[in-house]
C-alpha cells in the first residue's frame, strides 16, 4: 500500500527533526548541531556519565531520554544507521565530568564499531569510558553461537533508566557499568509485526505480508523475522511471544518481571494496553509477578505496525531504581 508522510527533503528529515525536538523541550535538551547529538540543558555534575544513540527512525529512542534520570547525551545517526565515531567522541568527552562515562549500545555491528573507536579516542583524552552492550532480541539468537550475536532492541530502555537512576545516586563506573551488564543478562524481547514501515520519502513499505500472516521476529531496522505464522487473536500472539521469553529467561513461579509493551511505530495505544492486559493475566497464570510496567512506543521502526514485548527479571533492587525520579521528554515520574 502506497504510503505519504510529512518530509520536506528525505535526507534532512533528522536535522530538522531534531531541531524540532529541542525547541518542544528547551528546558531539557540543547542541541549540538556538528556534530550532531544532544545533551541536558543543564549539564549534571559530580556523576557517571551516560551516553546513548543510534539510528534515527526509533523515536523517542535515544534523543527523547535525555534528562535527570536517564541519558547526560544521545547521539543520533541517519535513519536506522549508525552516528559516526567523531560524533560519539564528542559526546562522550562534552559530557564526562571526571567520574567517567557509560555507553550504553545496541548490539548492531556498525554501533558497536564505532563506539569503540569513539571509547578509544575520549580515552586519549583521559576519560575513563566503559560500555554496556544491549543484545535482548531472542529472535536473533543462535543456537551455536556464532555471527553477531543477539540484537539490542528495547530493552535498553530498562537499561538507560536503571543505570541512570544509579548513575544520579552516586555510584561510580565500574558499579554502574557492572550492574548494566547484569541487567541484560536477565532481559529478553521479540516483537511480531503485521505490517513493514516506510523510509523517509519511500511511497512503498519495506516489505510485504499477506492479509492472514504475522511477521514474527523482527528486528528494529525493519529486518524480517524468523518466520511468519497465522495471524490470530491478540491473546494467542502474546501468548507465542510470551512462551519463548519465558523459557529463555527461564522463569518460574514466584518469579518477578519489568515488562515493556512496545508499539513498533504504528500501532495504537488501544491495542498496546489490550496486548498489556493480556501479560499481565497470562504471567499471573504461569505465577510471574509484573513488578513494574512500561506501556507505549519507546523503541520503534518508523511507522511499523507492529509491537514488542520485553521482560527482565525484577528485585528489589531494580524496582526501587525503576521507581526514582526520572525528567526526560518522553519518560518523566
Amino acid at each position: 500500500m502506497s504510503r505519504r508522510q510529512f518530509v520536506n527533503e528525505p535526507d534532512q528529515v533528522v536535522p530538522e527533526a531534531l531541531e524540532g525536538l529541542v525547541l518542544a523541550h528547551p528546558a531539557l535538551l540543547r542541541l549540538n548541531p556538528d556534530p550532531a547529538y544532544v545533551v541536558r540543558a543543564t549539564p549534571a555534575t559530580g556523576k557517571v556519565a551516560l551516553v546513548s544513540g543510534g539510528g534515527s527512525g526509533h523515536e523517542p529512542l535515544h534523543t527523547g531520554f535525555v534528562g535527570t534520570g536517564m541519558l547526560d547525551a544521545a547521539v543520533p545517526g541517519a535513519v536506522f544507521a549508525s552516528p559516526t565515531a567523531l560524533q560519539v567522541a564528542a559526546a562522550t568527552t562534552a559530557v564526562d565530568n571526571g567520574r567517567g562515562v557509560l555507553q550504553i549500545v545496541k548490539n548492531y555491528t556498525g554501533d558497536v564499531l564505532n563506539f569503540t573507536i569513539a571509547a578509544e579516542i575520549a580515552a586519549d583524552e583521559g576519560v575513563s569510558v566503559e560500555r554496556v552492550l544491549v543484545d535482548d532480541d531472542l529472535a536473533s539468537e543462535r543456537a551455536d553461537g556464532e555471527g553477531p550475536g543477539r540484537r539490542g532492541t528495547a530493552a535498553v530502555v530498562v537499561v538507560e533508566k536503571l543505570c541512570g537512576a544509579l548513575a544520579e545516586q552516586g555510584a561510580d563506573l565500574t558499579r554502574v557499568a557492572g550492574f548494566g551488564r547484569e541487567l541484560v543478562r536477565d532481559a529478553r524481547s521479540m516483537g511480531v509485526a503485521l505490517a513493514a514501515g516506510a523510509h523517509p520519502g519511500e511511497r512503498l513499505p519495506a516489505w510485504e505480508l499477506a492479509d492472514d500472516e504475522v511477521e514474527l521476529g523482527v528486528g528494529i531496522h525493519g529486518e524480517r523475522g524468523i518466520g511468519r505464522r497465522a495471524f490470530a487473536s491478540a491473546d494467542e500472539l502474546t501468548a507465542d511471544l510470551l512462551d519463548r521469553l519465558v523459557a529463555a529467561l527461564g522463569l518460574g513461579r514466584g518469579d518477578g518481571v519489568l515488562v515493556v509493551v512496545n508499539s513498533l511505530g504504528a500501532t495504537h495505544g488501544l491495542e498496546l494496553s489490550l496486548v498489556h492486559r493480556a501479560v499481565h493475566r497470562q504471567l499471573a497464570g504461569r505465577g510471574i509477578e509484573v513488578a513494574r510496567s512500561l506501556v507505549g512506543p519507546y523503541v520503534t521502526s518508523l511507522d511499523m505496525a507492529g509491537l514488542s514485548i520485553t521482560l527482565v527479571r525484577a528485585d528489589d533492587t531494580r524496582v526501587a531504581l525503576w521507581d526514582a525520579p526520572v525528567r526526560t521528554p518522553a519518560l518523566t515520574w
